[in-house]
């Protein structure tokens, strides 16, 4: 349904429009929500509901790096969000409560490089909950089983804050009437992510498409060239992309020539020759040999956004990568990159096939996605 069909301030069609069920909100505490700019036009994001419903909130869409420069924190502003170092709201004496509520909205992944990039967020006395039941959010898939939608976590988190504050119960029967609405009629999205038929519930959360099978998954990895002066990270081009079909084990390894010179320094970190380059193709060439290397219904694996975009670069038609970043093995632990993870799950990784840095990270990302098909231990 295109966006003329729809409700802009709950975002659904303008026949599932529920906003008459929103009621008006006399919050004390501000709320402060910060979306990441991906999660804006989703059409069951619960932060525009949360906007919609309280009188004192702020509900902010940017850029990760613009929230690095410039966020409205008042004095008393604390953090919503778990951690080791996070203190159970209900355990709050009065006086220890925050005055501004501050939220991060968007996947799992978005919200841990938002507080990554973020400093004024990583410096903000840090608050859980303790959900005393399981989220109503049955559309999207939550990223582990105590993890709840913004909107059920704002509300959670007034109830303890203000329970005086009227409303909070009607606005949480109006987010589950949209949700048993939808589920009346509910869509199939192919993406791996998100499925309600026959979906394996676990308290990771896993791709779809990995724990049902590896039947057309191809892991991916680039190495991208050195950016070039004023070049953004958004633009950088692949030097080296390799791949490995899961299913069968063939591989697709491709060196990329560009206009820049070879520096030793590059060669290094990719731990390759300038002989391995002899061999290079140009971009069209590149473009080719990986569009014929991958078939329909392929599901491309990448572990980070960096090689995500470095898959668009090489082929705009490639599939859309899972991005394997965002998969949370321990629940309020971060890593660093994949080979803290894969030490932490204790996964020995098989010699790479291919050569270089790119085929020992792309040994790596084989690892990880079978061991995630085989349910990460479940």
């Amino acid at each position: 349904m295109s966006t003329a069909a729809r409700c802009f301030a709950c975002f659904r069609p303008t026949a599932e429009c529920f906003c008459a069920t929103i009621p008006t909100i006399d919050n004390q505490t501000e709320v402060l929500i910060l979306q990441h700019r991906r999660e804006r036009r989703h059409p069951f994001n619960t932060a525009r509901i949360v906007r919609k419903a309280l009188s004192n909130a702020t509900y902010l869409v940017d850029h990760v790096g613009a929230f690095a420069e410039s966020l409205p924190l008042r004095e008393g502003a604390g953090l919503l969000y778990p951690g080791d170092d996070a203190r159970l709201i209900d355990d709050l004496a009065p006086h220890e409560r925050p005055r501004q509520l501050v939220v991060v909205d968007g996947t799992w992944h978005h919200t841990k490089t938002m507080l990554r990039d973020v400093p004024a967020l990583r410096e903000l006395p840090r608050f859980r909950l303790a959900p005393t039941e399981a989220s109503k959010y049955r559309i999207r898939r939550e990223p582990t089983a105590e993890a709840l939608s913004t909107l059920e976590a704002v509300v959670a988190a007034l109830r303890v804050l203000e329970p005086e504050t009227a409303g909070l119960d009607q606005l949480v029967a109006a987010f589950t009437g949209m949700i048993d609405r939808q589920l009346l009629h509910p869509r199939k999205v192919p993406d791996g992510w998100r499925s309600h038929a026959r979906r394996r519930r676990t308290s990771k959360n896993i791709p779809t498409a990995l724990l049902d099978g590896l039947t057309s998954v191809v892991a991916a990895y680039g190495e991208a060239w050195p950016r070039a002066s004023g070049e953004t990270a958004a633009s950088q081009e692949p030097a080296v992309w390799v791949a490995e079909r899961l299913l069968t084990g063939e591989t697709f390894r491709c060196l990329i020539r560009d206009y820049q010179q070879l520096s030793d320094a590059a060669l290094a970190h990719w731990e390759l020759t300038e002989s391995d380059f002899a061999a290079a193709v140009t971009r069209d060439e590149a473009r080719r040999e990986w569009e014929a290397f991958l078939r329909p219904g392929d599901r491309l694996t990448v572990y980070n956004e960096a090689v995500a975009r470095l898959a668009a670069r090489l082929s705009p038609s490639s599939p859309q990568p899972l991005v394997l970043k965002s998969v949370n093995l321990a629940v309020d632990r971060t890593y660093r990159d994949l080979d803290e993870v894969l030490g932490a799950a204790g996964l020995v990784v098989a010699a790479p096939r291919l050569s270089g840095r790119a085929g020992r990270r792309l040994a790596n990302l084989v690892s990880y996605v079978r061991h995630l098909h085989r349910g990460a231990g479940e």
